[in-house]
């Protein structure tokens, strides 16, 4: 497939921000200024209903196909008034003829059947100029209530086939609802999927909760809340709404948590005598390991993807900065050197980079950096974006965005780690510190 190395250069070219120009066999060329690419043209007509009762959702699932694609920035698609062909039977041969016509470089097909409550979803997906199709044709079979996500599972079959890359369409998002006037917010724990359908709330707005994060498997989240009057970690079981407090035992306050890639140990910050410091913690046995010791705050621990290192926040010189140590404690390297704050980071899960949150002349920025803190990239810009979390496959950065003044709310926000395809994420009130599941399985 002639896109295919030109996918993967958009990747390799956006963080050094090279202008790359890849010519193909062939009429098509690419090119790439700073990450900034032609969207790839495709088609996707409705899928065939093989049963007149899947014929609604032949036609949604089709949509939210392309929603996830074009939703990238790295796709465009036809749309279907400009089509020439009509598919109206899976197993007949392409007409490429038709869809070079309108310059529709991939095209999807694909076909819906209902068996009682089972959804089947068939497709495939072919390179229109050079004739041929994209892989083998797969196979996903659900529940009617689950056909979004069978359409997600195609995206990002499609995706990946496309970019060489793992897709991020069937993952979930926890977060902070908002709602209320700003001087009484109230906030509760929602879990949604990745484009913001499917929302359900986990937590009542009874207490204050704060930092949901995901285990590595995606079944449990992790967050503060101050329902006994100061903060302390809990842990949920997003499947059965049921949680659990792991407290420190001394009645110290305990936040900011996150899971180890093991998925049994977390690291959190605690405060104690006046001084907060990192500290692991088994789930199962509640035993405790203190990593940190300094006469400073530290705190927002992130590990790596391999449990090896961890990166935090800690102001032991002087100014909130970014800091590696090993995952066992031990002498930590300060890798944040720009002018200004630098706050919430959080090891990518390709482990090639960490993104932060940071503050300098009264603006707050998203970046990323290399785990050295080399290379450093500021993605975006505003009053107060904050709290960055990545999509499972390292490509898609989602955040927190606040607008200025008394009537001001926090919104959630993705972009692409080149700055590109910056856009809300939908969400039925206001919204905060959103924290991205791994793929679905």
């Amino acid at each position: 497939m002639r896109n295919y190395l030109a996918a993967l250069l958009i990747g390799a070219s956006a963080l050094a921000g090279a202008d790359v120009a890849v010519a193909q066999s062939g009429p098509l060329r690419i090119e790439i200024d700073q990450g900034v690419i032609e969207p790839l043209p495709y088609a996707v007509p409705d899928f065939v209903p093989e049963t007149p009762a899947a014929a609604d959702y032949a036609r949604q699932i089709a949509r939210v196909i392309a929603a996830d694609l074009s939703g990238t920035g790295l796709f465009r698609e036809v749309p279907a008034s400009a089509h020439i062909s009509t598919v109206t039977d899976f197993d007949s041969p392409v007409k490429y003829a038709d869809w070079k016509a309108v310059n529709a470089q991939a095209l999807i097909t694909g076909a819906v059947g209902i068996n009682g409550n089972r959804l089947t979803v068939r497709f495939r997906g072919y390179d229109v100029f050079a004739e041929s199709e994209l892989g083998s044709g797969l196979q996903f079979t659900g529940t009617t209530d689950g056909w979004r996500r069978m359409a997600h599972k195609v995206a990002d079959a499609i995706y990946s086939r496309i970019t060489g890359e793992s897709g991020y369409f069937d993952s979930r998002v926890v977060y902070v609802s908002e709602s209320g006037p700003k001087n009484d917010r109230r906030k509760r724990l929602a879990i949604m999927d990745y484009d913001g359908a499917n929302v359900q709330f986990l937590t009542n707005s009874a207490s204050l909760v704060l930092a949901p994060r995901f285990s590595p498997t995606g079944d449990r989240v992790l967050y503060t809340s101050y329902e006994s009057g100061f903060p302390q970690i809990h842990v949920l079981d997003v499947g059965q709404v049921q949680r659990k407090v792991l407290s420190s035992g001394d009645g110290t306050m305990s936040f900011a948590p996150r899971f180890a890639p093991d998925g049994r140990t977390i690291v959190y910050s605690q405060t104690q005598g006046g001084n907060t410091d990192l500290y692991t913690m088994d789930i199962d046995t509640g035993a405790k390991t203190r990593l940190t010791s300094a006469p400073s705050i530290e705190t927002a621990p992130s590990f790596s993807p391999d449990g090896r290192q961890i990166v935090f926040e800690s102001d032991r010189s002087g100014s909130q900065q970014l800091y590696v140590m090993p995952a066992g404690g031990g002498e930590a390297r300060r890798i944040s050197f720009g002018k200004g704050r630098y706050g919430t980071p959080v090891w990518s899960p390709r482990g090639d980079m960490i993104a932060f949150t940071k503050q300098n002349k009264g603006r707050f920025h998203i970046g990323v950096m290399r785990t050295d803190g080399s290379e450093e990239r500021l993605l975006t810009a505003s009053f107060l974006d904050e709290g960055p979390t990545w999509a499972p496959n390292g490509r898609v950065i989602m955040f927190t965005r606040e607008s200025q003044g008394s009537t001001g709310r926090a919104l959630l926000y993705s972009v692409d780690i080149t700055g590109r395809n910056l856009k809300p994420v939908k969400t039925p009130d206001g919204a905060s510190d959103p924290a991205w599941s791994p793929l679905q399985h």
